[in-house]
Formats: C-alpha cells, sequence, structure tokens
C-alpha cells in the first residue's frame, strides 16, 4: 500500500472516504471536499509538504471568470518542482478531481495544472521572478502564503 502523506491525513479527517479501500488496493480515495478555496488550500499545503516555497493562494473570483484561485510555489530544482507537481495532481485524482491539463513538465521552469477552477504554478526561482503572477495579478485576495519552512501566514 503507497504511503499517505500528513496533507492527506488531513484531508481524511476532514472528509470521509467514498465507499470502502480494500488494503491491498492502494492509496485511499478521498472525497472530493466541497469548494475550490477548500481544494486550492490543500494544494498549496501539498506543495509546501513538498519543500516547495513561498507558497501564495490568490482568489481571483471578483477579477475573472475562467479561474476561481490560483496557487503559485517556486521550486528548488527540476526533480522538486516534478515531485510537487505529481504529489498535487496524485492528492487532487484521490480527491476524484483530474486535471484539465498540463502544461512545461519537461522544461520545469514553469509547470502548470489546470484543474479548471484552479490553477497551480509551480516556478523554479528565475521564472517566478520573471513573470510575476503577484504583481500581475496584484489586486487578487492573498489567501494564504507558506513561507519556505512551511510556516502558514494569512495574508
Amino acid at each position: 500500500m503507497g504511503s499517505i502523506s500528513r496533507v492527506q491525513v488531513a484531508v481524511l479527517a476532514i472528509h470521509p472516504m467514498i465507499g470502502r479501500a480494500k488494503a491491498t488496493v492502494g492509496p485511499l480515495p478521498l472525497s472530493r471536499p466541497q469548494g475550490a478555496q477548500s481544494r486550492a488550500l490543500i494544494c498549496a499545503n501539498v506543495a509546501a509538504e513538498n519543500k516547495g516555497r513561498d507558497v501564495l493562494v490568490l482568489d481571483l473570483r471578483k477579477l475573472t471568470s475562467f479561474v476561481d484561485y490560483f496557487v503559485i510555489a517556486t521550486g528548488t530544482s527540476r526533480r522538486q518542482i516534478h515531485a510537487m507537481a505529481d504529489e498535487i495532481d496524485r492528492t487532487m485524482n484521490l480527491m476524484g478531481d483530474r486535471k484539465i491539463g498540463i502544461e512545461g513538465y519537461a522544461e520545469s521552469r514553469w509547470v502548470l495544472l489546470d484543474y479548471g477552477d484552479i490553477v497551480v504554478h509551480l516556478f523554479d526561482d528565475e521564472a517566478r521572478r520573471y513573470y510575476d503572477l503577484e504583481n500581475l495579478w496584484g489586486d487578487a485576495l492573498h489567501l494564504e502564503r507558506i513561507h519556505g519552512s512551511g510556516e502558514a501566514a494569512q495574508a
């Protein structure tokens, strides 16, 4: 059976399992939390748990109709950015949420995971500074910022 992360354990505590899972099947399926905000915060916590730095959740609902939330995080290497992307996708899949698309995975300077109402942006340092999404979407409400040490701060 695959290991379950602290975030997945927390999600299990908050959101009960769907049906019954056999111990030999693999990771437990999780129910999909109600609302995009809960799922965006879960994505942010998964990124932070996988050593993402300066993780930020932006609420874009009052600014645009094409997405509700951005989750932005910085990775220190190609391998780490892949680990964050893979673990976020695995967690979202466990909750029954499938990505619509993924961009930039091979290059790993800016990986974009699109879940419809949530878009996750995983950058290396240089790409995050260059694209500067926090300032581009400067009018967005900052829901949560998790610093490199994993400490959350309400923005």
